[in-house]
């Protein structure tokens, strides 16, 4: 078979950039390890079989292999994730390529909202993290109708979360969820790197999920997503309520966002007259948990930042509550089943996106072949989509 001339740097940076050794992704496309080190140090080349084969399984574009150097990939997003105060290192591939299918249809949704004449949201970017957070929180609620009756009418943490994503949508954010690249369930995308972003954008302000962390984890990721748009900073968050005290700009962002979203969900004068001082700690947790619909985790560190609960017993109960988490995680991962096809597809682009897409396509200005491109679905399926939509 004739020979692939790609260019061994490309070939190196491709395999590293996926997190392969050279035994393991010689044993991918089954040669020998030591030829794809010839192919790497351009002794040898591929055949465009076994090139098609890497970029394969490398997740990247076939044509890469032919570029003279590798090209340049840069996220244009803040990486505002930590762990015990210190940064993370380099994103995963499969964060990288989730994060490129979302900006794909940001991008989409702003020139849509440009074509529709659509005005700014007056909201995006109002604060910044020398505000108030009190009042930062009171206009999120405000804005989005989080009171009492809206907590009350939600019997369960999924219902609550469905219920404020309900309402970011409905004042122009848009929420994606997933817990996969794209449709691939093969390519997962990790708790532990991070649990959401958000693209601050007048237009087309966007917060992703990642589905894999528990709904009540959700609930609290989605409203410091919010707070990020309220103060017009774009980033990626893995937001950690064990700290209080900021090390740099960054965590700065992330501790003033991580406030604001507990006051949002945890009023202060709210807690302050339901916390019960004839009963134990865990009773109150475990009560105020129910009230807010938040995990117990959002109220202990209320209470600690509250001087309700000391340093010692919120640091017990802060450990606790990461082990239960991981449980919940476990549990969620291993159940079967779940939601329709078509509402995996809402839940992944959003009703908001989906709805806008779907306009498009069956008013002209979209062919059905990208409409379906962008929702990640055969283009014949769309009109039974639009109906799942509009009875939704």
């Amino acid at each position: 078979m004739p020979e692939a001339f790609i260019t061994p740097d490309v070939l190196r940076w491709a395999r590293e950039r996926a997190r392969f050794t050279p035994d393991g992704a010689a044993q991918k496309i089954q040669v020998r390890p030591e030829r794809l080190i010839g192919w790497e140090a351009g002794e040898k080349h591929p055949t465009f079989r076994q090139a098609r084969q890497l970029a394969k399984v490398f997740h990247v574009p076939f044509g890469y292999f032919f570029l003279p150097s590798p090209p340049r990939e840069e996220l244009a997003i803040p990486d505002l994730r930590t762990v015990g105060g210190r940064e993370r290192g380099s994103f995963s591939l499969e964060f990288i390529d989730a994060y490129h299918d979302v900006l794909r249809k940001q991008e989409w949704f702003r020139e849509y909202r440009l074509k529709e004449n659509a005005a700014p949201l007056p909201f995006i970017g109002k604060y910044s993290i020398d505000s108030d957070h009190k009042e930062v929180a009171n206009n999120i609620r405000q804005a989005l109708s989080i009171d009492y009756e809206l907590r009350a009418s939600a019997r369960s943490w999924e219902l609550y979360l469905s219920s404020l994503i309900e309402q970011a949508e409905a004042v122009g954010i848009l929420v994606m969820r997933n817990s996969i690249v794209g449709n691939n369930t093969h390519r997962h995308l990790s708790v532990e790197e991070f649990r959401g972003f958000a693209i601050s954008d007048s237009l087309a302000p966007l917060i992703f999920l990642n589905s894999a962390d528990a709904k009540s984890a959700q609930v609290f990721s989605l409203t410091h997503e919010l707070v990020h748009l309220w103060v017009g900073q774009s980033g990626v968050s893995n937001p950690e309520l064990a700290k209080k005290k900021s090390v740099n700009h960054n965590q700065g962002v992330e501790v003033f966002c991580n406030r604001t979203a507990a006051e949002v969900l945890v009023p202060e004068e709210e807690i302050l007259v339901g916390w019960d001082e004839g009963l134990a700690t865990e009773e109150n947790l475990a009560r105020l948990s129910k009230k807010f619909r938040v995990s117990q985790l959002v109220v202990a560190r209320r209470c600690y930042d509250l001087d309700i609960l000391g340093y010692e017993e919120f640091r017990e109960f802060y450990l606790d509550a990461l082990r239960y988490d991981r449980r919940a995680k476990q549990k969620l991962s291993a159940r079967d089943g779940g939601p329709g096809a078509y509402a995996m597809q809402r839940l992944r682009n959003g009703k908001l996106f989906s709805q806008a897409v779907s306009s498009a396509a069956f008013e002209g200005s979209l062919s059905l072949r990208d409409a379906g491109a962008l929702l990640g679905m055969r283009p014949g399926k769309l009109k039974k989509y639009a109906e799942f939509l509009a009875g939704r």
